[in-house]
């Protein structure tokens, strides 16, 4: 495919798929706890996804439109420590970094693209946010489409683990993420340096300590 062109912009459409086989749809980000501990309702999905937006989806967006600026590797490095500096949670950390790490040697495989191989080389761990920024910029498509796209991406894959875990239907879910694409924008639009999201945060932490688990975060 041509990068920069219409069929690279259908390669990120690709990329953006909540269903790409990195792995993604074993990991709740800490769902799962509020669910069982009765916090997050299916009345309730709308209101928390779009605090979420506009605290981790905006900072999220950041790191990937970072990701697309940056020259090197010592400034890729740079990024992903930052990064997860970033996520407190170490569920959520390590979910990131390897599902970060499996994008990327998949995006490597699929484009051929000799900078996406210098950063995989790089000795740290890679976030997902700032691959998907990184693949956005092979692709040569504008770090805002890449980062709506992974934010897209992202909040799709959240409302499909609520799919499973609260009576929430697929004409809901469908209108859930509609709903919610002007707040993807407005993410994009006004990136964060921070984000304070206790409650996900804390189910992250309080996961493993569940007595039975859907899902590895």
């Amino acid at each position: 495919m041509t990068p920069g062109s219409g069929s690279g912009y259908l390669a990120l459409l690709q990329l953006a798929d909540s269903a790409l086989p990195i792995g993604a749809s074993a990991h709740s980000f800490g769902l799962e706890t509020l669910t069982a501990g009765g916090e997050l309702t299916v009345a309730r999905l709308e209101e928390f996804f779009r605090a979420w937006l506009e605290e981790a989806g905006a900072l999220e967006a950041s790191w990937c439109l970072r990701a697309a600026e940056i020259e090197g590797a010592a400034q890729w490095i740079q990024l992903n420590k930052a990064i997860g500096a970033t996520k407190p949670a170490r569920e959520s950390r390590d979910a990131s970094a390897v599902l970060g790490r499996r994008f990327l040697d998949l995006a490597c495989a699929l484009t051929e693209d000799p900078d996406l191989f210098r950063m995989a080389a790089a000795p740290c761990e890679v976030h997902l946010a700032a691959a998907f920024g990184r693949a956005g910029r092979a692709l040569q498509v504008s770090a805002r489409t890449a980062a709506a796209a992974y934010l897209h991406q992202s909040l799709a894959g959240l409302i499909s683990a609520c799919q499973r875990l609260l009576p929430l239907g697929q004409r809901q879910a469908s209108a859930l993420l509609w709903n919610l694409k002007p707040a993807i924008l407005s993410a994009v639009e006004g990136p964060l340096a921070y984000c304070f999201l206790p409650a996900l945060e804390i189910g992250s932490m309080r996961h493993p300590g569940l007595p039975t688990r859907l899902f590895v975060s």
